[in-house]
């Protein structure tokens, strides 16, 4: 749009009913603040500026908002005075000059950015004023929204509301869009003669209508509006997000075994014919290329999966981590900060860190590169075509080169020369019929001890 848009984020809410040390906007819906949710969902429909109303734990809001869009201006709204106070704590914003205004809550992550892009087009077409509304299942305790003509006549708090407007299902949702032109001269004239001595943003409709000015609603999905409050609604918003990403995902072209008990963040990206069984989680910053299976209870964050790999099943991949085409990590291992090299595979019970792994090298059963030496991180680098036998330590900084192989059991210390082998234990003793008397000595123990138990 060539019209210039603010949106106005209130998220001043002491969110008492969280029962949280924080505020409740910065807890995270698919890996992602809730504000950072709406912060997004407001640049996306187009916001030239975004306005940030704070209260409680103000400057971690603002801070989370601004790793969206490092432009966000917060304003500190110092007294709970309704919500038409807290879009004016905002006057300084509203004074630069926009042609549409946004007004959204930081607690409803769910909002959709073509709901907020019609508002504005609808401001486009004339309207002074849009108003958001839903229609939920059970319209008990909402504002009802009263039309006539095309026109919003008012929004009807249920106390207020005659029998007739009871039973109209469309309500109000929160969300509202008005015209920037003469946005403070309208809010100022809201009143705070009610109950509760506030000022309500609703009230705008009432001024607006007064004032000639057309007003007009838009119906969004009910799920988008939803407003978190608790832990419980919390949670409930994570699986509407969750239903909705994993039949994206799906319908572009992705398998998801047991789609409810695969869990995606929202930056997860899974390529066509990416093939995912059961109980698997993608936190934060996981891509996952063309034709990779992530194999049950496997759990991945901030990693790069490439063509063809496999991971798991109960795998772990840490963040920096790179898996090449058609590289695998198997069953209970954990890979961190390290690059698998294509075709090269970390089959069972491993941990690799801070590590370079060439093309076709085999890790074995058991494998620890000892990266930490309780000070710093070191490099390990295991060329292409190597082989480490299973059980075996390589201790940082150290590397084994191309088609080495280390014999199992060893602890490797020194780097390792391009096809060299190394075998880094104590040789094998054996002492024949020693055995036999070990054995036959502790059964005898054990007999004596029962015995004295008896």
């Amino acid at each position: 749009m060539a019209r210039r848009c603010l949106s106005i984020i209130l998220a001043a809410g002491e969110g008492t009913r969280m029962r949280s040390s924080k505020s409740k906007v910065l807890h995270e819906v698919a890996g992602l603040a809730m504000i950072r949710h709406v912060v997004r969902a407001a640049r996306e429909a187009g916001s030239d500026a975004i306005a940030l109303v704070v209260g409680r734990d103000g400057t971690s809001v603002a801070e989370a908002a601004r790793r969206e869009i490092g432009t966000v201006a917060a304003f500190e709204q110092t007294e709970r005075l309704g919500t038409g106070h807290a879009v004016l704590a905002a006057r300084a914003a509203m004074a630069e000059g926009f042609d549409d205004v946004l007004v959204l809550f930081g607690d409803t992550p769910l909002i959709g950015v073509g709901t907020l892009a019609r508002a504005r087009a609808t401001l486009a077409e004339g309207a002074d004023v849009c108003v958001v509304g839903f229609r939920p299942a059970d319209p008990t305790g909402y504002g009802r929204l009263i039309e006539a003509g095309g026109e919003l006549l008012a929004i009807r708090e249920e106390k207020d509301a005659d029998a007739d407007e009871r039973r109209v299902g469309f309500c109000n949702a929160g969300v509202m869009a008005f015209r920037g032109d003469d946005a403070l001269a309208m809010l100022d004239r809201i009143g705070n003669d009610n109950a509760k001595g506030e000022y309500y943003l609703t009230d705008l409709v009432a001024v607006a209508r007064a004032a000639g000015r057309s007003v007009r609603a838009i119906e969004a999905d009910a799920n988008e509006v939803l407003g978190v409050n608790t832990r419980e609604e919390l949670a409930a918003v994570e699986a509407l997000w969750q239903a909705a990403r994993r039949r994206q995902v799906m319908l572009a072209g992705v398998t998801l075994q047991d789609p409810s008990s695969v869990f995606l963040s929202h930056d997860t990206v899974l390529e066509a014919d990416v093939f995912v069984e059961p109980q698997v989680v993608f936190g934060p910053g996981v891509r996952v290329a063309s034709g990779a299976t992530i194999h049950a209870f496997s759990h991945m964050e901030g990693c790069d999966v490439g063509p063809g790999a496999s991971v798991g099943p109960f795998a772990r991949l840490r963040p920096g981590t790179e898996l090449a085409q058609g590289a695998k990590v198997g069953n209970f291992c954990e890979v961190k900060n390290s690059e698998i090299g294509a075709g090269a595979k970390v089959n069972h019970l491993s941990y690799v860190g801070d590590t370079s792994v060439g093309a076709a090298a085999n890790i074995g059963a058991g494998t620890i590169t000892c990266n930490y030496d309780g000070a710093l991180k070191h490099r390990t680098e295991i060329g292409a075509g190597s082989f480490i036998g299973s059980n075996s330590a390589l201790v940082a900084p150290v590397r084994v080169g191309e088609g080495a192989y280390v014999g199992t059991g060893s602890v490797v210390t020194d780097d390792v020369p391009d096809g060299a082998l190394a075998i880094a234990r104590e040789r094998q003793v054996t002492k024949p019929g020693r055995g036999r008397e070990i054995i036959e000595r502790n059964k005898a123990a054990k007999a004596a001890r029962s015995a004295t138990k008896d």
